[in-house]
């Protein structure tokens, strides 16, 4: 495969930040040991929700969860799409609720990071795959 050093570094970087980071998010739904989740909830977003927010949050956990294994374990392309709209979602309910604007601007800039890693996936994919060494003068 011919993957420069950097993009491989850059791709490895993402996928462990992206693998890890929603797996830790979502696990401390179930504890609140690094915040108490539900404040961040917006009062507009509670008024439609079917389910307390203790509850609500524990879903999003199990969402994050499933997209922090996904990550790590591979399926970096699309659950880096996924991740990036999740995060954008999370941005929005931040800026609906009229406060914690320096938190949706994190997700945000997470989110593109997310969308990075998507696309770095892509390029990685996209590689010419070469048998003999002297192929890469024609695959060029």
């Amino acid at each position: 495969m011919l993957v420069s050093r950097e993009l491989n570094a850059a791709y490895w970087a993402l996928r462990c930040a992206f693998g890890f980071g929603p797996l830790l998010a979502g696990a401390d739904k179930f504890t609140n040991i690094l915040v108490n989740w539900d404040k961040y909830l917006s009062p507009a977003a509670l008024r439609f929700l079917p389910v307390d927010a203790t509850t609500f949050m524990r879903g999003v956990g199990v969402i994050e969860i499933i997209v922090g294994l996904a990550i790590l374990f591979g399926a970096t392309r699309v659950f880096g799409y996924i991740a990036m709209v999740w995060l954008f979602a999370i941005a929005a309910n931040l800026v609906s609720s009229g406060t914690y604007y320096d938190i949706a601007v994190r997700d945000i800039l997470l989110a593109i990071g997310a969308y990075s890693l998507a696309r770095v996936t892509e390029a990685r994919e996209s590689v010419v795959y070469v048998e003999r060494p002297e192929d890469w003068r024609r695959a060029a």
